[in-house]
């Protein structure tokens, strides 16, 4: 299992913009659209492979 690092805004940011990307590929059928599906994983896992990759971490230690 991947360790979350993303935080709750972060989250937040990519879970609309995936559905947004999501939601325009759909409608207005324009292919390059469907690259929302990776913000929309990472918002619903709370883990970036590439955060990972770079040492970023977005989400608050308790």
């Amino acid at each position: 299992m991947l360790a979350k690092n993303i935080g709750m805004i972060d989250r937040a940011f990519r879970l609309i913009l995936g559905a947004i990307l999501i939601l325009g590929a759909v409608r207005e059928g324009h292919l390059w659209m469907w690259i929302g599906v990776v913000p929309l994983i990472t918002g619903l896992i709370s883990s970036c492979p590439l955060y990972s990759l770079f040492g970023i971490n977005t989400c608050k230690k308790s």
